[in-house]
């Protein structure tokens, strides 16, 4: 049975691999088949509709999942992290990493149904770490690159480019996230859509405080005129005053907010390590009744918490 256990979780863990390796493929097919819309040479045509029949049910899925709120959201902070995965794909993931978190629990943890459960928490947990992450760091970088950005605009408009057009050097001459983004604002404007909404959908991308500074001032200036260089050089000074400000402020708080993220885990990881090792110990709480030890797990629970939430309002400055 143990091995059972262990070639399923083997296989399930491969599926998963096959399965990003599918999405980024299928993802190469939809942009291939928007493409051949506008380009009728027929070469291909017949050869991107039978990659696109492949994943004529995850379209579909992934249709119908988008539609709903909960759909929406998860559509939007995967764009935020820029990963290449359908609504669909995204939940069968975490469905996936569920069962495999929760066997290898259930194989490692006695075999007992709360060690199953336990896996099944931290493999539903584990994506949304992992998309959380790949935001903030991809927000970060665009913020560190947004200054530069700014004055290779302003130095554009001043040669006399266009906004498009100094968009698009952007879009060319910086590295990525930036790049990238912009050139799918130019990409958008280029297709038809107005600069305000190709601008709405980027910031609704980036979430960033700074951007929207950027974008209001670019709206503002096509609304009711004005020096645009002159303005997006003072935002850029702004931004750049604000981005050393932030890392002064960060470098002064990173004991405080790590301080308060490891006490916080510490007992968390203590009781894992425990519940593995030696289960009955734990179990010994419950010898009260179920009334004591819901008490002694709302109390631990609330302490915890709320000295977490203490720290971090302590390390949390606004700039």
């Amino acid at each position: 049975m143990a091995w059972i256990i262990i070639i399923g979780g083997i296989i399930l863990m491969a599926l998963l691999i096959i399965g990003v390796v599918i999405s980024s493929n299928s993802e190469r097919v939809l942009v291939e088949e928007r493409l051949s819309q506008y380009i009728d040479d027929g070469s291909n045509k017949d050869d991107v509709d039978r990659e696109a029949q492949k994943y004529v049910l995850t379209n579909w899925v992934s249709k119908r999942v988008e539609k709903t709120r909960l759909g929406d959201g998860i559509a939007k902070q995967l764009a935020r992290a820029d990963l290449k995965l359908k609504v669909a794909e995204y939940l069968v993931v975490i469905l996936a990493s569920i069962v495999i978190f929760a066997l290898f629990a259930w194989f490692f943890g006695n075999r007992h149904p709360i060690s199953a459960m336990i896996g099944g928490v931290i493999g539903a947990i584990a994506p949304r770490f992992y998309v959380s992450s790949q935001q903030r760091q991809r927000l970060r970088k665009f913020n560190d690159q947004l200054p530069d950005m700014l004055n290779l605009m302003v130095n554009g408009l001043r040669a006399g480019y266009s906004t498009m057009q100094a968009m698009e050097a952007v879009s060319k001459e910086l590295p990525s996230p930036i790049n990238d983004e912009f050139k799918r604002v130019v990409q958008e404007m280029q297709i038809g859509i107005p600069m305000e909404t190709a601008l709405d959908n980027l910031l609704r991308r980036i979430p960033s405080d700074d951007l929207d500074f950027v974008v209001t001032a670019i709206n503002v200036q096509r609304e009711v005129g004005g020096n645009l260089s002159e303005i997006l050089d003072n935002i850029s000074f702004t931004i750049r005053e604000r981005i050393r400000i932030k890392g002064e402020v960060r470098v002064l708080t990173a004991q405080v907010r790590t301080s308060g993220t490891v006490l916080s885990l510490i007992p968390f990881g203590l009781t894992l390590v425990l519940w593995f090792l030696n289960p009955d110990y734990l179990l010994s709480v419950t010898a009260g009744g179920p009334a004591c030890t819901a008490i002694i797990i709302c109390v631990v629970l609330g302490l915890i918490f709320s000295s977490y939430f203490i720290m971090m309002r302590i390390a949390d400055i606004e700039v």
